[in-house]
């Protein structure tokens, strides 16, 4: 599985890292301001047989990148998925520890019909948006389908490590 998201984890990458860069301050309509602290940045890799209750959609699979700021309540993604119906019905990040399911406390947009989405989620609470970026293990994004209304995949969040990424299949 791992080799197989090598590809959509190089696009995340490079579509993350456009959206590290146009939070608030680098947005036309709002004045440049120096940044406080450096973003955290989240990944998940979304599988059909992480869903709980499941069963989640057995081919799909996806990911997830997000860059957290929590001074300005703002929390940046992007979600590619694959090899299940699109457009996705919903995708949210849930409260839950690894097969635990929880309430959404983060709507985000669906991935749309090539399977993507990449948006800012604005005026979030920053005590959560913290929350998330502290322990990330007690999160999760899903993606629901119409056929799979309950969720189709599911990828508790984890800290951004590029060095896994350059390790490759060992």
């Amino acid at each position: 599985m791992r080799r197989s998201l090598c590809p959509i984890l190089l696009v995340l990458l490079l579509l993350g890292g456009l959206l590290a860069v146009t939070p608030r301050a680098a947005r036309a309509d709002e004045a440049a301001a120096p940044p406080t602290e450096e973003p955290t940045i989240l990944v998940a890799s979304l599988a059909g047989d992480e869903e709980v209750p499941g069963p989640g959609d057995a081919d799909g699979r996806g990911f997830a990148y997000l860059v957290l700021d929590p001074a300005a309540g703002e929390l940046c993604y992007t979600v590619l998925i694959r090899d299940l119906p699109i457009p996705a019905a919903a995708a949210h990040i849930h409260r839950g520890a690894a097969g635990v399911a929880g309430p959404v406390v983060v709507p985000l947009t669906a991935p749309d019909a090539r399977g993507l989405a990449s948006a800012c989620a604005t005026g979030v609470d920053p005590a959560l948006v913290q929350e998330i970026a502290d322990a990330p293990e007690e999160f999760y994004v899903n993606v629901h389908t119409a056929d799979s209304p309950a969720g189709a995949l599911r990828g508790q969040l984890l800290p951004y490590d590029p060095t896994d990424i350059l390790a490759g299949d060992e």
